[in-house]
């Protein structure tokens, strides 16, 4: 067989050129859609981002709840990043892309929190202290159902501090205080999680979107462009790590795995849920209402 004979030599083909023509779409000027209005009492879900872009990377559940669920997203944006040179320009990108997505955006402090890492935690127990007292007084203003986070071996040293960060100031809040816990990956994958949720074209669409309007960043590094390879990959991996092992893999393109539990009574705890992997449709309500029950039930 000659290589012109190969069946998937023009798919690739194609895919590359697909590939190659995200570069000439628009950064910046996207024309904000309409979005509904959100029910003041609604369940607040609190987004933790270690860096302005991660709100709208692993945002996949979140754009879910809010559309489908009508849930509160509140992304709050830990650091913006460590270049102080960029750090006004970034809030910037960061409010438009969180607009672009319907959420409001708050920092965790003017400039954001710095030195979140392991090492400071270790080393700077006076820094990290304060970072904590941060955290907590937004965790008792909000009083969140839900908290997102990423998981504790994220690889990037910020993402890796956002989680002990996030833990610790869990540990601040009263005994009574609940909420579940949804744990986030990217820069290194989960070996347990626990859900998988697929998303549509028109979300990966609108994710894809919002991570443009970090214009100085995806200039750097058009990643934007990569998330849908992803999701992609993240349904290979989904099928069997969340599904089981040696089960065939669901039948949609687009995906991201989190791992949740739910923090009750001052610790981490596991919830036993049978919705493990979400499809498109209806489905995300009554996901949601499992997981108020399991949440009862922990």
């Amino acid at each position: 067989m000659s290589r012109s004979q190969n069946p998937y030599l023009h798919w690739i083909t194609e895919f590359d050129s697909w590939a190659k023509a995200g570069r000439s779409l628009p950064l910046g000027g996207l024309t904000l859609p309409a979005q509904p209005t959100v029910d003041q009492s609604a369940a607040k879900v609190l987004l933790f981002s270690p860096h302005p872009d991660d709100e709208c990377i692993t945002g996949a559940l979140p754009l879910r709840l809010s559309r489908e669920v009508g849930l509160q997203i509140v992304n709050v944006a830990v650091t913006l990043g460590s270049n102080k040179a960029r750090q006004a320009a970034r809030w910037s990108e960061l409010q438009q892309a969180c607009s672009f997505l319907g959420w409001p955006v708050e920092c965790a402090t003017p400039e954001g929190l710095s030195r979140i890492t392991p090492k400071a935690r270790v080393e700077e127990p006076d820094h990290w202290r304060g970072a904590v007292k941060v955290i907590q007084d937004i965790l008792v203003h909000h009083q969140p159902q839900v908290v997102v986070v990423p998981h504790v071996k994220d690889w990037n040293g910020t993402h890796m501090g956002t989680h002990w960060l996030i833990m610790d100031a869990l540990a601040t809040m009263p005994s009574e205080f609940s909420c579940v816990l949804v744990e986030t990956e990217f820069w290194a994958a989960m070996d347990t999680p626990n859900l998988m949720v697929e998303s549509s074209v028109e979300d990966v669409a609108d994710l894809v979107a919002a991570i443009s309007l970090h214009i100085g960043e995806v200039q750097r590094n058009p990643y934007h462009l990569t998330l849908p390879a992803w999701m992609q990959d993240n349904v290979r991996r989904g099928g069997e790590l969340v599904g089981g092992q040696g089960r065939a893999a669901p039948d949609f393109t687009f995906s991201t795995l989190y791992r949740i539990r739910c923090w009750k009574g001052g610790e981490i705890r596991p919830m036993t849920l049978s919705g493990r992997v979400v499809p498109q449709g209806k489905l995300m309500r009554d996901w949601w209402t499992e997981i108020q029950a399991a949440m009862a039930g922990v």
